[in-house]
């Protein structure tokens, strides 16, 4: 996988259609009926859809991502709102570049939360581990591990619909997939054509883009988040608060892990 360099530059253009909203409500919702956080790391937190708005709900956000150039797009985004130089001056916000597996902060934080699959990127179950690890480590006693998944059956699915196409005036793509069973991974094949910023122009560069993601078994990552220390872990279904074991046709996991 890349580490999102040109992707970075598009990836809100790609990504408007996502549900951020729903992370949030649901993110919210979760602090409303297992404790209210102060502080909080939005792991792999990308270009800041997330981070930045929970700012205005007066949180103390850190935002870990691996990719540098994901990172310098959020601080662009928080510096072109008019409370960027104030949130910076008072200290509630930060942006670190740092591996999940091996994320650390000075002090631990009351929530930590990571949505839009991004622990689907981690391909081998050591660092699954490793970073439910490095997580329990770096919360409050009583804080919360807030995190969502593909589904297996949801990567299988990418498998069976492909490929998909998106042709709109700025950006265009062509995405297929490779899916292994037995591991239950697949490769994302992404040929983007994104239009030169230059006003009036009317060439579109063409870059590629690999991406991997694998799906665990659901009862694995509830034993191991229950192996590394947490209390008290439920699994629930689509943003909804149904157990996704009472749920059909469940898209995305979302994990609830308490300290």
């Amino acid at each position: 996988m890349t580490s999102y360099r040109k992707f970075a530059y598009v990836y809100d253009e790609l990504m408007a259609d996502m549900p951020y909203s729903d992370w949030l409500s649901f993110a919210h919702e979760a602090w409303e009926r297992y404790g209210q956080p102060e502080t909080v790391v939005d792991l792999g937190c990308g270009t800041g859809s997330i981070t930045i708005p929970l700012l205005d709900s007066g949180l103390t956000v850190t935002g870990i991502d691996l990719s540098a150039d994901m990172l310098s797009v959020a601080r662009q985004r928080l510096d072109s709102t008019a409370q960027g130089a104030r949130l910076y001056h008072d200290g509630r916000v930060n942006w670190v570049q740092q591996n999940m597996t091996a994320w650390e902060l000075p002090e631990p934080v009351d929530s930590v939360i990571s949505f839009c699959d991004c622990i689907n990127y981690l391909l081998e179950e050591e660092e699954v581990i490793r970073t439910f690890q490095r997580t329990y480590q770096g919360l409050k006693p009583g804080g919360t591990f807030l995190f969502d998944v593909h589904h297996p059956d949801t990567l299988r699915r990418y498998d069976e619909e492909q490929p998909f196409v998106l042709d709109e005036d700025a950006i265009s793509y062509i995405w297929t997939c490779e899916f292994e069973d037995e591991k239950c991974e697949i490769e994302h094949h992404l040929t983007i054509f994104a239009r030169e910023a230059e006003p009036g122009a009317d060439l579109y560069r063409r870059f590629e883009e690999y991406h991997i993601q694998r799906a665990y078994d659901p009862a694995w990552m509830k034993q191991e988040l229950l192996r590394c220390g947490f209390r008290e872990v439920h699994c629930y279904a689509d943003f909804t608060w149904v157990e996704a074991e009472e749920s059909e046709d469940v898209a995305r996991l979302f994990y609830v892990a308490v300290k």
